[in-house]
């Protein structure tokens, strides 16, 4: 069995575990999320080049609604609440809940105060390492 110390004898790692603090870094400047990494059997490590796709949407646990919605913002470019309505097929109080929710999982960015002329964007991808479980 080869270890850690084997591989940095020979120059292919510097320090065991150092790559990640500049995979990270490499994406956030690149305008890329933070790679994800996870333990399985073995060092799994996922690049996502647009976290804006409908099986991390889901994967972060928004409802199909939400998925719909920034689907449709990522295609068109913004969102008011009476387009959130008429996508989604909820009423207002609704809509402005799911609207605030997507704005504080950092996923929409509200332009505007409140009314009418309220649009939502996509929110930049630099460093978003993906949502909490959300509503």
């Amino acid at each position: 069995m080869i270890d850690h110390e084997t591989f940095f004898d020979v120059g292919l790692i510097e320090k065991w575990g150092s790559g990640i603090g500049r995979m990270r870094k490499t994406c956030v400047e690149a305008g890329l999320p933070e790679p994800e990494f996870k333990d399985r059997l073995g060092m799994w490590i996922t690049f996502r080049k647009d976290i804006f796709n409908e099986n991390h949407l889901r994967d972060i646990g928004l409802k199909e609604r939400q998925v719909k919605a920034v689907l449709y913002v990522k295609s068109s470019g913004s969102i008011n609440n009476s387009m959130y309505q008429k996508i989604t097929g909820v009423k207002k109080r609704q809509a402005s809940d799911d609207l605030k929710h997507l704005e504080e999982l950092g996923i929409l960015e509200r332009m505007g105060t409140t009314g009418k002329g309220t649009l939502y964007t996509l929110k930049s991808q630099r460093g978003i390492k993906g949502a909490p479980k959300g509503r």
